[in-house]
C-alpha cells in the first residue's frame, strides 16, 4: 500500500502506531477523547464525529482524502468475549444481586453494545461512501461479538502477536476497507527468561484494561511493514514456529 497522504490513528492506544508511522517517514496524527499519555494530537469525541459524518454534518472526516489511511482501534469493551459472560445469569458477580438488578444490568449492557455496534457500522459506511482507506482493529476469540453478523469477516487475523514482538499473544482481527493487506514476514527474537519463552503479564485484568491493551512499538512497526507498506526489514528473521 502506498500512502501519499497522512495516517489518522483513531481511539485509545493509537499513539504507538502513530509514532512508528512517523519513524518510517509517513505523517501521522492520533485522535481520542482522552489524553492519558499526553501526546494525543486531536482530543475529540470520535463517536460524535462518526454520527455527524454519517448524517452529512461537519466532522474530522471532512479533511481526510483517498490518499490517507485511517487506522481505527475501535473500543472492544462490549464486543469482547469477557463482556459476553455478563449476559448470563451464571456470571459469578451476580450471585448476591437481586434478579431485577441483574436483568436491568443485562438490558443496559445490550443497549450499550447495540450503540457501539451501530457506530462501528456507521464508520464503515462513511469509508465506503467517501472512498478513503480504513483499517479497523479488534480482539478476536471464539465468542467475540463481531464474529456473528458483522458486515464482513476480518481481512486478516494475527493469531500470535508475540511473534511480531508484542507483549501478549492476544489474537487480533483487522478489517481492511478500500484497501488490501500486503504480505510480510517480520518476526522478533523471542524474549527469554531462564531459557523459557514468556510474554508480559497484565497487572490489571478485565475488559480492555489499559495495561492489557498496550501495544509494543516493535509490534506496531512490524505490522505496518508487513501488512500495510509491504516493506522488507533487515532486522526481520524467520519464524522458529
Amino acid at each position: 500500500m502506498e500512502i501519499n497522504g497522512k495516517v489518522h490513528c483513531f481511539f485509545e492506544q493509537s499513539g504507538t502506531f502513530k509514532n512508528e508511522f512517523i519513524k518510517l517517514g509517513i505523517p501521522a496524527e492520533d485522535y481520542d477523547i482522552q489524553d492519558n499519555f499526553e501526546q494525543t494530537d486531536h482530543v475529540v469525541d470520535l463517536f460524535e464525529n462518526i454520527q455527524n459524518a454519517y448524517e452529512g454534518g461537519a466532522s474530522v472526516f471532512d479533511n481526510i482524502t483517498k490518499d490517507d489511511l485511517i487506522f481505527a482501534f475501535f473500543p472492544c469493551i462490549y464486543f469482547s468475549c469477557i463482556s459476553s459472560v455478563w449476559f448470563s445469569l451464571t456470571q459469578r458477580d451476580y450471585k448476591t444481586w437481586p434478579v431485577q438488578k441483574i436483568i436491568d444490568n443485562i438490558i443496559d449492557r445490550n443497549k450499550k453494545r447495540s450503540t457501539f455496534f451501530e457506530l462501528l457500522n456507521k464508520l464503515c459506511a462513511i469509508a465506503l461512501k467517501k472512498g478513503f482507506r480504513l483499517i479497523i482493529e479488534n480482539p478476536w476469540s471464539e465468542n467475540h461479538f463481531l464474529k456473528f453478523g458483522f458486515l464482513k469477516p476480518p481481512t486478516l487475523v494475527d493469531k500470535n502477536r508475540t511473534a511480531r514482538g508484542d507483549f501478549f499473544v492476544k489474537p487480533t482481527a483487522y478489517w481492511f476497507w478500500n484497501c488490501e493487506p500486503t504480505s510480510g514476514q517480520s518476526f522478533q527474537q523471542p524474549k527469554m527468561k531462564k531459557n523459557i519463552l514468556y510474554s508480559r503479564q497484565a497487572k490489571e485484568t478485565g475488559m480492555c484494561s489499559e495495561e492489557r491493551s498496550m501495544i509494543s512499538p516493535d509490534y506496531a512497526r512490524n505490522f505496518i511493514c508487513d501488512f500495510i507498506l509491504g516493506k522488507k526489514q533487515e532486522i526481520g528473521q524467520l519464524s522458529l514456529f
